[in-house]
């Protein structure tokens, strides 16, 4: 349970002062009653704003078709963000909207955005191996060895000591692959080509997981249940 002035406001909904403002209007409900104290420690399922239940109480878990020129910090001074294509309510939330590892502002594709920080750092974790796939387009075509190369587990990467987990490399054009890494590091799908010599043109992500985009468009997103990757503690 917790007080309904930091409930509201963690949901996004109002600040802590401005709660008392909207119990005096009669806004908020407590199992059916107007409340009048904004410091009673309430579940969040007994709570209505406007006769409605609360947006999300258990957290938010978004797949996001991201699209090209968002990057997914919340620093403004980096640029328009992923988080702006959430509702305002959304963009309020504490613990904040974040997005579970990165796309840079040159990659589009699937993004998971959550709410839930233990999600965030379960699916981030190097020991969950959560596979991703990537497609990418090149600056020329494709050289068959490069299969063996991604997946040997050798390849080091400019700057690192430790070389890169096997990946598996499909080509689907001359200049088409698909790459399916198990690791997230810093902008590693361009980086393992540019270490072979090929430029990255073009990187789209297509699946998360067992999670894929479907038929959603860019800048759209489809909720998923909260314990969609198992119980988590919000």
């Amino acid at each position: 349970m917790r007080r309904l002035d930091q409930l509201l406001a963690s949901l996004g909904y109002c600040s802590r002062s401005e709660a008392r403002d909207w119990v005096k209007a009669g806004a908020i409900t407590v199992r059916g009653e107007e409340a009048d104290d904004v410091g009673e420690r309430v579940k969040a399922e007994d709570v209505q704003v406007d006769g409605e239940p609360l947006d999300h109480p258990d957290g938010l878990l978004l797949l996001v078709n991201k699209p090209l020129g968002l990057v997914c910090s919340h620093e403004l001074r980096e640029g328009p963000n992923v988080y702006s294509l959430l509702p305002e309510r959304w963009q309020r939330r504490n613990p904040p909207v974040t997005s579970v590892g990165r796309l840079d502002k040159e990659t589009s594709g699937l993004i998971l955005l959550t709410d839930l920080s233990p999600l965030v750092h379960r699916l981030t974790s190097p020991k969950h191996k959560v596979p991703k796939v990537y497609r990418a387009t090149v600056d020329r075509d494709l050289a068959p060895d490069l299969v063996e190369r991604f997946a040997a587990g050798t390849m080091l990467l400019e700057g690192e000591k430790d070389a890169c987990a096997p990946a598996e490399l499909k080509f689907v054009g001359t200049r088409e692959a698909e790459l399916t890494l198990t690791e997230g590091r810093y902008h590693q799908v361009r980086r393992m080509f540019a270490a072979c010599g090929w430029t990255v043109l073009t990187l789209h992500r297509a699946k998360f997981g067992e999670l894929d985009l479907g038929d959603l468009a860019p800048g759209k997103w489809r909720e998923l249940p909260a314990d969609f990757f198992g119980p988590v503690a919000r």
